[in-house]
């Protein structure tokens, strides 16, 4: 598929939104719609459609790219306002880390016809908001906190999805990112102790 029929999905897909802002939202929402869509079809031509067995797999891979936005938006924050250099370091780890998996998961998504969202989710979009308006060592201790809480939660989500996914790349991708976000926890829980 063009990048310029899935530009196409998305508008039309917000135009059936009633208004929805949300990107996060409304790609869960796209996707939902072409799932049962495929789920129809299956049904009536009585087939196997991969797609319709999809809605866990594209539901995560739509949580995972709004979480890769929000750890590249708080990163380069990271880098401009830490007060040390483990955060500002920590943060440029993330950047780098997190835009490569980022440019992987949406030619994944492409490859899959999954709908992704193109900006953050108002949750990330308000905890990056939150962050933002702290400086100096708040900013050091806001920043180390929430790489460490996001972090354990991540880690969770690709375990689950590497284990009991319906899609074999996507799991197979989400299992390759584990080390990664094992690594970057373990960053995180440096960094934060070296503010104590």
């Amino acid at each position: 598929m063009s990048s310029a029929a899935v530009i196409a999905l998305i508008v039309l897909g917000a135009c059936g939104n009633n208004g929805e802002t949300d990107s996060k939202k409304i790609a869960d929402s796209t996707n939902t719609a072409n799932i049962d869509s495929a789920k129809k079809a299956d049904t009536v031509a009585n087939s196997n459609n991969h797609l319709a067995d999809l809605k866990p797999d594209a539901e995560f891979v739509v949580a995972a790219a709004d979480g890769g936005m929000l750890e590249v938006t708080l990163g380069k924050m990271a880098e401009k306002k830490g007060a040390t250099k483990q955060i500002k370091a920590l943060g440029a780890m993330m950047v780098k880390d997190h835009s490569k998996a980022n440019d992987e998961l949406k030619a994944l998504a492409l490859e899959k016809n999954i709908t992704i969202p193109t900006t953050m989710s108002e949750k990330c979009q308000k905890k990056a908001a939150d962050l933002s308006e702290k400086s100096g060592k708040d900013f050091d201790k806001a920043y180390a906190d929430l790489m460490v809480n996001d972090h354990k939660d991540d880690i969770d989500d690709f375990k689950k999805e590497a284990d009991k996914g319906h899609d074999s790349n996507i799991s197979l991708w989400a299992k390759g990112k584990v080390p990664v976000l094992e690594h970057h926890l373990m960053m995180s829980e440096k960094a934060k102790d070296t503010l104590k």
